[in-house]
């Protein structure tokens, strides 16, 4: 099914007064605040419901970016890593280029060789591959640049999406060893800085960007224990704040001056984590061959003995005093929903926290604020609304029939909200404190990992095998 207006020719009717069709140019649209200003949005969908249209896809969990009259996502098809743009209007695909692939890099099953999502600025498209590097593309499909990075070092493979900043491309690219923060000439693929992160291991966050009133662009990296602020022009850091979970997911949400932060590992909730003892003492008791160093052998712990392939960062075969004290700091992690006040210099921790909070919190969705609340959804289905300026819990409930596991982050328009399970169950409620669920929605598919985009009232959903293109009843049939 097509609509009869496309989104150029919405251009032309409104172009006396000088607006445009909505864009959604990155991951979770703009700064990946995941709200659109878009009214009319359907409540009740399907695939036989309220489409306008439906494109099959191969693979991939990147989440849809759009553009005035362009839709972008990569894919992985037959081993082959692609760049899919589509039609807009009619959701025909317009052009595949296939990236290099100079090597394989494992990744958990739940992840994809195409899990980051492209971003645009309109004019061009720029997407990264863990397996190769970055690229950048027109809107006709031509090359522009390429850019290799890599090899890398993350046992769960890429999750983290490139941005746009001014005339850069950002790039977080934390892993267990040679952590890195890069950022590129958007025009020539040329390194204009990249600022090593040693404190860092795995992690799979989108970075955030902060405009303060005075003072430079920054951009915001939630990493391994601690947020942390760069300058975007120069690489530089600027603060950080201590005390959140060791492998983060989450990209910051940034309102105004305030920064929102999610942070969740297995184990980093329940009980006062346990003090693990300094390398030295553990040395000497449990190195038995006394080579300076622990074998797997040698594990003091049964714990650690299971866990070793995490634990050997750099992977040979042992454990050195560096990977033992990320091991102590993972022990006593603890999973937090932060909130911080933007602005200083140093270590803020103390005088810019203004709330955390620690009970039920997502392990992969981002939080979403929207009418003035936050919400979070966990896997099972557990959705809870928080006040964004205390941190007090409004509502705690489950969403009926999608009691399920969440990877797709929520989005907001229209007074609604909207979460998306792994089973392809998107689950609508009206965005209050005390919110309600208003439809359960069923794709009838056996994957949703993406993130909805929303643009000029219309909502689009990938599934493992497809993209889909939703809008109320009165814009489908027009």
């Amino acid at each position: 099914m097509k609509t009869k207006i496309s989104c150029a020719s919405c251009l032309l009717l409104v172009a006396v007064a000088g607006a445009r069709c909505e864009e959604w140019p990155q991951y979770r649209g703009q700064n990946a605040f995941g709200v659109s200003n878009s009214t009319g949005l359907p409540i009740e969908f399907g695939p036989a419901k309220n489409v306008v249209w439906k494109t099959p896809l191969p693979p991939g969990h990147s989440s849809p970016v759009i553009t005035s009259d362009r839709i972008f996502v990569t894919a992985v098809e037959n081993q082959k890593l692609l760049t899919i743009c589509l039609d807009r209007s009619s959701g025909r695909i317009l052009w595949r280029r296939e990236a290099p692939r100079p090597r394989t890099e494992y990744h958990q099953p739940t992840n994809t060789p195409a899990s980051p999502s492209p971003t645009t600025d309109g004019s061009n498209v720029f997407v990264f591959f863990g397996d190769f590097g970055l690229l950048s593309y027109g809107m006709d499909g031509n090359e522009r640049w390429r850019t290799p990075l890599g090899p890398f070092n993350n046992v769960n493979g890429h999750g983290s999406s490139p941005i746009i900043v001014d005339d850069k491309i950002v790039l977080i690219c934390d892993q267990d060893t040679n952590s890195f923060l890069i950022a590129l000439d958007k025009n020539t693929g040329r390194v204009r800085w990249k600022v090593d992160r040693p404190e860092a291991t795995r992690g799979y966050c989108t970075p955030g960007v902060y405009r303060p009133a005075r003072g430079p662009v920054e951009v915001i990296v939630p990493g391994s224990y601690m947020v942390e602020s760069y300058a975007a022009e120069t690489g530089e850091k600027l603060w950080w704040v201590r005390g959140i979970a060791w492998q983060v997911k989450s990209t910051p949400v940034i309102d105004g001056d305030k920064i929102y932060v999610n942070t969740y590992e297995q184990g980093g909730e329940g009980d006062p984590p346990e003090e693990i003892p300094p390398y030295e003492k553990v040395r000497l008791q449990f190195d038995l061959d006394q080579d300076g160093k622990l074998s797997a052998a040698e594990a003091p712990s049964e714990y650690v003995k299971k866990r070793w392939a995490t634990l050997d960062l750099n992977k040979d075969g042992y454990m050195d005093e560096r990977e033992w004290n990320f091991y102590r700091a993972r022990r006593a992690a603890e999973n937090v929903m932060i909130a911080i006040r933007a602005g200083g210099r140093g270590d803020l921790t103390d005088s810019n926290v203004l709330w955390r909070y620690r009970k039920s919190l997502p392990n992969t969705p981002m939080p979403l604020l929207y009418r003035g609340t936050l919400f979070l959804i966990k896997d099972g289905g557990i959705l809870q609304s928080l006040d964004p300026a205390t941190g007090a819990l409004l509502k705690l409930g489950r969403l009926r029939g999608a009691l399920d596991r969440y990877f797709s982050s929520p989005v907001g328009a229209d007074g609604k909200a909207y979460f998306t399970s792994e089973s392809c169950k998107v689950s609508v409620i009206n965005a209050a404190g005390n919110w309600e669920l208003l439809a359960l929605n069923d794709l009838d598919d056996d994957g949703c990992f993406a993130t909805p985009a929303i643009a000029d009232s219309r909502l689009y959903i990938r599934t493992r095998s497809a993209l889909y293109c939703f809008a109320g009843a009165s814009a489908v049939h027009k």
